[in-house]
């Protein structure tokens, strides 16, 4: 369902993507592998619950959200990773950690590493664990205006 929410989006928007598909893959590092993209431009979208408000989280695939540091960088309370029911609830229909990192279609607030922005073309999941899209960070930064944080 994401991959049309998003392939629309971006065609609306004149964006040129490409999407790959792979064989089923699960974490953002074998992704980046199946699709021969270096792990620093694949970005994994993680679910944080910021002061109770669901968020996404996008940075490399060879990175790990340091939760306090993120909480530090906006502000927060607290920072959590969301429960896998969260998932559902805020991507209905999409495959569990198969996120695209487009949280502005959903609702979401959108946080990304530095790391990630100095990439010229990211891959991300695209709704499912057979299939990755690839675009300039450019669009993607003009797209979803995200904030730009340590994490």
């Amino acid at each position: 369902m994401s991959t049309e929410r998003v392939t629309r989006h971006l065609d609306e928007q004149g964006v040129k993507y490409v999407i790959l598909q792979h064989s089923p893959a699960y974490t953002a590092q074998e992704i980046a592998e199946a699709v021969h993209v270096p792990g620093r431009h694949f970005a994994k979208s993680v679910l944080v619950k910021i002061d109770g408000r669901f968020a996404l989280a996008v940075l490399p695939a060879t990175d790990r959200v340091d939760l306090q540091r993120l909480a530090q960088s906006v502000g927060a309370q607290a920072v959590e990773l969301a429960e896998e029911a969260d998932f559902q609830r805020c991507f209905p229909g999409e495959e569990p950690g198969a996120m695209p990192p487009f949280g502005n279609l959903f609702d979401l607030e959108v946080f990304v590493s530095p790391h990630l922005a100095e990439a010229d073309l990211i891959a991300f999941n695209a709704g499912s664990h057979r299939e990755v899209m690839q675009l300039s960070y450019s669009a993607f930064d003009r797209l979803v205006k995200p904030a730009e944080v340590a994490m």
